[in-house]
């Protein structure tokens, strides 16, 4: 009797299954990478047929229409902004015919490169930049000639309404609007400049950067910088203003500078940002720095006296410009800015005291702040007993101008040391940043000498009516092929107003100045640069609401003396 196995069926049913469906999904996945790649190869064909009618299609970068936030001074008034021109390009592709094209084009464009022209309009590419930024009235000339293949790309182009009076500030932005200098280069280096390069950032609503610059004062100390420069025939001057309670820089320029709007010669080596960027000896206005030191350490009081009779030491003599032939007490060492007693002081201070507080008041370390270019100051890679006493009246030590200030308004301030900023700052902000370099009293001390000088020596020239002024010159001769030359100077004013509660630092420098003819005067600081900071200070006090005093202001500070 023959058995039944129905279960054979039903296991051959399921062993087939699975074999169906590979060959099924098989087929599907086949089919989708058809189509797939059909559809690629479609669009492919489709773009290569496409005739080419927006020349954007052929950039790769889209930064030159990316916007720029505005920046603005302390008072919200612009310094820099951007504008709309535009550029001229070709695609090869559409010209008919590239001499034609490029005869046509030279008859309204000057300097047209004809040779250059006609390679580019004749390589069959599908776009080429002709010519950046356009005038207006060239891009409708260019439009009445109606070249085929010839169009306009509308960019972006930074535009600066002050021209020259804060570039070494404010910097400059490449042909594709990004910042290669100043404060531009430090707002792309905050990220806009990542943002410009992604195509992530093309607004125009972007909130303006405001700077700590008010640039009325700006224009004001510009004007006289270059007024000094005719008038002493000088190579160069610069000036800074500082807020010595919350380490602003309210005015900073130096001369020859450049126009951002064209800035042909800005990489030239005059034009050197040179409150910043260069490093100079500061001649006597380093005074300042050895007198508070000397007070600060509690070795000297300002009562003391000191011997300012010439004497040698690592086979150099110490001696005086002007001597008095006598002992100087501590605050006439500094009024008839005795080189002699500055090195004396020096010398009781010894020679690694004297290089930690010139290190600790910032003068021997580069600045940290929002400009790029900051050079970083120089000293003997060896200091010795002679580094030490020249050092004292500012020879053998170099720093920058704007470190000098800086230290200068800790000095003024109460004894902070600040670190400077071009953007607006509290003074609560500020503090928190303070780092207390001298006490309270030799700040004090250091007010009085500083408004001795501006009353009774050096800085007389200097003073403005109405407003206290007091400071210290300093008269350097520069160095030229590893020698000092006696009759080419660098010449420096460090003022302080109002000296009897001082709110702001002036440094003026005057590089290479010549007596003015007729007027009897050399060409120390007294003569040049400390008049040039009073004028300075006549047109900046008012508007930066100092109000002038006026009577008899001959109170002294109360000071141990």
């Amino acid at each position: 009797m023959a058995r039944s196995f129905p279960f054979r069926k039903a296991r051959k049913t399921v062993s087939e299954s699975p074999s169906a469906q590979m060959r099924s999904r098989t087929v599907i996945a086949i089919g989708c990478f058809v189509m797939v790649y059909a559809a690629i190869g479609a669009r492919l064909v489709q773009y290569g047929m496409t005739e080419v009618d927006d020349a954007s299609h052929y950039i790769a970068n889209d930064r030159t229409l990316a916007a720029r936030p505005d920046i603005v001074d302390r008072n919200g008034d612009v310094m820099a902004t951007d504008i709309r021109v535009a550029s001229l390009y070709g695609e090869p592709r559409r010209i008919v015919d590239a001499d034609e094209a490029v005869e046509a084009l030279s008859s309204v464009l000057p300097d047209v490169d004809y040779k250059e022209w006609h390679r580019k309009l004749s390589s069959g590419a599908g776009f080429v930049w002709l010519r950046r930024e356009l005038t207006p009235r060239q891009q409708a000339d260019v439009l009445a000639l109606g070249i085929p293949g010839i169009g306009f790309r509308t960019e972006t182009r930074r535009f600066y309404p002050g021209g020259p009076v804060a570039s070494h500030i404010l910097g400059l932005v490449n042909i594709d609007n990004a910042g290669i200098a100043g404060l531009e280069k430090y707002i792309d280096d905050q990220g806009l400049g990542t943002l410009q390069d992604l195509g992530l950032d093309v607004g125009t609503d972007l909130a303006p950067v405001k700077l700590s610059i008010d640039q009325r004062v700006q224009y004001a100390m510009r004007d006289e910088l270059s007024a000094a420069i005719e008038r002493y025939q000088a190579i160069a001057a610069g000036g800074v203003i500082l807020n010595v309670h919350t380490g602003e820089v309210i005015a900073m320029a130096s001369l020859p500078d450049y126009d951002p709007n064209n800035p042909y010669n800005a990489l030239d080596k005059d034009r050197l940002n040179r409150m910043s960027a260069g490093v100079y000896e500061m001649g006597s206005t380093f005074k300042s720095f050895t007198t508070a030191m000397a007070l600060d350490s509690g070795k000297v009081k300002i009562t003391d006296k000191f011997d300012t009779s010439p004497f040698r030491v690592g086979g150099y003599t110490i001696k005086e410009f002007h001597s008095k032939h006598r002992p100087l007490s501590v605050p006439e060492i500094f009024e008839y800015s005795s080189n002699v007693g500055s090195a004396r002081e020096a010398d009781l201070i010894g020679i690694e005291g004297h290089r930690a507080f010139l290190t600790k008041m910032g003068l021997l370390s580069r600045l940290h702040t929002e400009l790029p270019e900051v050079a970083m100051p120089t000293q003997p890679k060896e200091w010795k007993k002679i580094n030490s006493m020249t050092a004292a009246f500012g020879h053998g030590v170099a720093t920058t101008p704007l470190n000098t200030a800086v230290a200068a308004a800790a000095l003024m301030n109460g004894g902070y040391l600040i670190p400077p900023t071009f953007l607006p700052r509290t003074q609560e902000d500020a503090m928190q940043l303070a780092k207390r370099v001298v006490k309270q009293k030799t700040s004090d001390e250091m007010r009085y000498m500083y408004e001795l000088n501006g009353k009774k020596g050096s800085g007389r020239q200097a003073l403005v009516e109405g407003y206290h002024v007091g400071g210290k010159t300093g008269t350097a001769e520069k160095v030229v092929n590893g020698r000092y030359v006696g009759n080419k100077r660098f010449n420096a004013y460090l003022a302080s107003f109002p000296i009897d509660h001082p709110d702001y630092v002036v440094l003026v420098v005057v590089d290479e100045p010549k007596p003015v003819p007729g007027s009897g005067q050399g060409a120390t600081a007294a003569s040049n640069a400390a008049p040039t900071a009073g004028a300075i200070i006549r047109r900046a006090a008012p508007l930066l609401g100092v109000m002038p005093e006026f009577g008899e202001g001959d109170d002294a500070l109360l000071v141990s003396y």
